[in-house]
């Protein structure tokens, strides 16, 4: 069986979660000249956690920005296609925060190369002014969608999307934000206005998948898992949305020891991955997904396989 007939074979347009026993060349890397292997890596909450959880805790020894920053190191010299994203709360949980203003965070996060990252409502907790004081210092972009900027210091400062073309593959990343009234004090936030997060991603993933040709969207989110109420979510989102593949998620803290898969309006899955908070865990999805003007022959679909690192 040739690699293109075996993705078609896995169901669900070729998308596979979990295949911890099937070898990853056969899902990716460079048996079919047809198809790319791009490596996403991901985290959210970091919570200015920059040192390894302290002896005693219940992470002793977990976590750290120099551990997270080898592991990537050693990931990037294994694969040549990586993507790095962060879903948001870079900010606040320890005193560097207090002492620093996030200088540390955006410093480190932009050694480690990030691509891009969203906003989370402690990323306020600064106020816009220190928010954007420390932006010179973070070498990747930010991204919302649902967040109206205008008259606001963010303005210019903050994207809806952007692409990313690795391998003749063209990547599309958009951000959502939750509610910041009632969350964040009024004041730290000013004018920034929240709008529905399921309009905005609908909206940004069409423009993404049909006017600027992404083979792959992914939405970095921050808004939570899954509630009880009829709260947004990750998981409302994923089933009410079209052109979206995947959802990087974060707010709730939530430990997934393999990402959700969640059929869209379109019956098509949607992968939803979130992993926990403060770094202890680098969230990895390794994707096959055919390249350049292949990407539509047989209306191929990303096969995903998942990996999840701690950090330790």
């Amino acid at each position: 069986m040739n690699r293109r007939d075996f993705i078609q074979k896995l169901g669900l347009g070729g998308l596979a979660l979990g295949l911890s026993n099937v070898p990853l060349e056969l899902l990716a890397g460079g048996v079919d000249a047809d198809f790319a292997k791009i490596s996403i890596l991901h985290t959210n909450d970091m919570h200015s956690r920059i040192d390894p959880f302290p002896e005693g805790s219940k992470y002793a020894g977990l976590g750290g920005m120099a551990k997270r920053a080898q592991l990537i190191k050693k990931i990037r010299s294994e694969e040549e296609h990586v993507v790095l994203l962060d879903a948001g709360d870079i900010f606040q949980g320890t005193p560097y925060f207090n002492i620093y203003g996030g200088e540390l965070e955006f410093k480190l996060m932009s050694e480690m190369a990030y691509d891009a990252a969203t906003l989370g409502n402690h990323d306020f907790d600064a106020g816009l002014e220190g928010l954007v004081k420390q932006m010179p210092l973070a070498k990747f972009q930010f991204l919302n969608a649902n967040y109206i900027l205008d008259n606001t210091p963010l303005l210019g400062k903050v994207q809806a999307y952007q692409v990313i073309e690795k391998d003749d593959v063209r990547i599309g990343i958009f951000g959502v934000g939750i509610e910041l009234k009632g969350l964040v004090p009024d004041k730290l936030f000013g004018e920034v206005q929240y709008t529905d997060p399921l309009v905005a991603a609908n909206n940004t993933a069409r423009i993404l998948k049909e006017d600027l040709k992404c083979s792959l969207v992914v939405c970095l989110s921050h808004l939570g898992l899954k509630y009880e109420s009829k709260k947004i979510s990750d998981v409302v989102l994923a089933q009410n949305t079209e052109n979206v593949d995947i959802i990087i998620g974060g707010h709730t803290h939530t430990f997934l020891d393999k990402p959700m898969v969640v059929n869209n309006l379109k019956g098509h899955p949607v992968v939803v991955n979130q992993v926990g908070w403060a770094g202890i865990n680098l969230g990895r999805l390794d994707i096959s997904i055919a390249k350049g003007k292949k990407k539509n022959k047989n209306n191929s679909r990303p096969a995903i396989l998942s990996k999840k690192t701690i950090v330790k």
